[in-house]
């Protein structure tokens, strides 16, 4: 069957030879003697011969180790692989080895409502991260220690994490936006030793004061010992002083499974998950990705994200390809939707991703950066967080500019990579996403398990990844890990998104196929958002989905039960948004709020977030959920009646 959907640009032949890909193929071709007709062979070489595949990966990127791995593999199993056996390295001097001969080169540049323009040459940022991780030495910090932060987009917390890293502890950062519940319900679970946080910043042109957020957050973690804090007058030290020694860097070399971070990523019920990833899956993933984002030494790159999504974490992959990360610390539309745009221009980007949403809002405010700003050099666009519309992509090549290169990619936080990406060296079509990543075993499952192409089916990969997690904080059975990727189809990873694989060998994400709540890129989970709405005195009950769907604005209707004599006003809606604001994070307020008599739940009490989504995405009634296996299966027809009246 012929792919229909328009192609929009194609890779000249200067481009694709120029390519990291181009470079990549041409090693296996001189040095393992591997030559393939088309990508999609060689996909299926990596995920078929995938010990091979990631010795390569190995090889071409040079991991620097100061001990060889004496195995690739142990056994192909999920979860429990383990990867590179042996291996002895440290994350921080893989992304800082481009310091040592570029010295005078820029590696970070930020601008920053808070603090202005900064700019770190190679060796400003190994001396910076050099002295920070000696000050933390001091302060009792070994390998294995957890040092979590609350900071925005800028080089603080870049300098912070690799200075953790180089100790061989452990990082963790929330963005500053986020209220004191989700903050402390993350960081609670790991039992941090150092805190480091800033406690006001600017955005969209006021300041915001977060010293009491931050004051009940250090007073809600019993095992801080030491609170570091940027650019404040409270109590602590002060970050500046952390920067004033001038001292070499040494690094602690660890396994190659050794924890590197902990990221959240929030199901519907209980605390975020704390995700663990370690020092050498997170290297090889990241070298990876960057042959399907074509990162080259040198050159200048761009992720709109906030601290807390793992784009973040992408930003300091870019670094260890020798690439100049430029951060925007900010509020994207302020004052107004081109200002992005003009940073983009100002700065040189040849690189620049965003979440799907800030192209949509771009569009909608009918931003035409072309005729606007110098994009000369810009040749490569990124998106991801929720899935592009056709109408993002019309716009992109519109009024962005005609000859880039636009390569969304779709993965996640659960294993700090991407499943379908880019390409440069194939055509871009409308709505489409090039390639299945090279090593990742991506299909698309039916209910029954089976693969299915041209069809709409569970994303899933069915062979184990370096990067995969090593495991949650706390989950000592592992029975959480395996709940969260491998129940529903045995020894295989369910990601939870709808996925369409196409004949020729790209895809089309529909959106999630769990309730996660995706708010412009930003995972959570709901049981944060009951958390903080059914706290009020009001609420007896609640449920929320999250309507994301195939590139169209998310909608996330709040369905509340009320104590007896209690009305849904004004008032009361103010109280619940302020809940979340304040509890969560402005970002998760929902678009409306409707007062229910019941909420739908199993006979084992758990809130039908499911069926009620795929009724309000237009599910048949009917099908969506067996009433016998409900406990009031009556309440089920008050959400029947909002679908028709959102659907008419």
């Amino acid at each position: 069957m012929a792919n229909e959907r328009t192609i929009l640009w194609h890779p000249t032949p200067e481009r694709a030879a120029e390519s990291r890909m181009a470079d990549y193929t041409a090693f296996l071709a001189e040095n393992r003697g591997l030559e393939f007709g088309d990508y999609n062979a060689m996909w299926a070489w990596s995920v078929t011969e995938i010990e091979a595949f990631w010795a390569t990966i190995w090889d071409f990127f040079e991991i620097p180790s100061s001990q060889p791995y004496t195995a690739i593999l142990d056994q192909r199993v999920m979860p429990g692989a383990k990867w590179f056996a042996g291996a002895q390295l440290n994350y921080t001097d893989c992304i800082l080895r481009y310091a040592n001969a570029h010295p005078n080169d820029t590696a970070i540049v930020c601008q920053s409502e808070t603090f202005g323009r900064e700019v770190l040459t190679w060796g400003e940022l190994k001396s910076q991260i050099s002295s920070v991780a000696s000050h933390l030495s001091d302060l009792g910090i070994v390998k294995g220690d957890r040092v979590v932060a609350v900071l925005p987009n800028t080089s603080a917390a870049i300098i912070a994490f690799l200075a953790t890293a180089s100790l061989g502890a452990i990082w963790s950062l929330c963005a500053p936006d986020m209220g004191h519940v989700a903050i402390v319900d993350r960081f609670a679970q790991i039992e941090p030793m150092v805190l480091i946080t800033q406690d006001s910043y600017v955005h969209a042109g006021k300041t915001v004061d977060r010293s009491k957020v931050i004051d009940v957050v250090a007073n809600s973690l019993p095992t801080m010992q030491h609170h570091v804090r940027v650019a404040a007058e409270g109590a602590g030290t002060r970050w500046s002083d952390l920067l004033d020694r001038d001292v070499p860097l040494e690094t602690a070399q660890v396994p190659f499974d050794h924890p590197l971070w902990v990221v959240y990523s929030s199901g519907t019920t209980g605390n975020p998950k704390p995700i663990v990833h370690g020092h050498g899956g997170a290297l090889v993933e990241g070298a990876k990705q960057s042959l399907h984002q074509d990162f080259k030494v040198g050159e200048r790159f761009c992720w709109l994200t906030s601290s807390g999504w793992i784009m973040w974490n992408a930003q300091v992959a870019a670094l260890g390809q020798g690439m100049t990360v430029c951060l925007f610390d900010g509020a994207p539309n302020y004052p107004e939707w081109s200002r992005v745009w003009q940073f983009v221009a100002e700065e040189r980007l040849n690189y620049f991703g965003a979440g799907a949403a800030f192209f949509a809002s771009c569009a909608k405010a009918g931003v035409k950066p072309s005729l606007d700003f110098d994009l000369s050099v810009l040749h490569s666009l990124g998106s991801t967080g929720s899935p592009l519309s056709e109408d993002a992509y019309d716009w992109i090549y519109q009024a962005v500019k005609g000859d880039v290169w636009l390569a969304p990619i779709a993965g996640g936080t659960d294993f700090a990579g991407a499943f379908v990406c880019g390409n440069p060296m194939l055509p871009v079509r409308t709505g489409e996403m090039q390639v299945r990543a090279l090593g990742n075993a991506v299909r698309a499952f039916d209910v029954d398990g089976n693969e299915v192409i041209g069809e709409v089916g569970e994303l899933v990969c069915t062979e184990p990844l370096p990067s995969m997690p090593l495991f949650f904080w706390g989950d000592e059975d592992g029975s959480r890990l395996h709940d969260s990727y491998f129940d529903t189809y045995p020894n295989v990873w369910r990601h939870g998104d709808w996925i369409e694989i196409t004949p020729e060998g790209g895809s089309v994400i529909y959106g999630r196929s769990d309730a996660t709540i995706n708010r412009k890129g930003l995972r959570l989970g709901s049981s944060e958002i009951y958390q903080a709405v059914e706290g009020l005195d009001a609420i007896l009950d609640s449920l929320v989905v999250d309507l994301e769907f195939l590139g169209y604005d998310s909608f996330m209707p709040l369905f509340v039960v009320l104590r007896d004599g209690i009305m849904l006003d004004d008032v009361l809606k103010t109280q619940i948004n302020d809940a979340i604001k304040n509890g969560v994070s402005a970002r998760f307020q929902p678009n409306e709020i409707r007062q229910v008599a019941e909420i739908p739940r199993t006979l084992s009490g758990k809130k039908l977030e499911i069926p009620v989504k795929k009724l309000l995405l237009g599910g048949d009634p009917a099908k969506v959920v067996n009433r016998d296996s409900m406990a009031n299966p009556d309440s089920f027809d008050t959400f029947i009646a909002y679908a028709a009246e959102r659907n008419t």
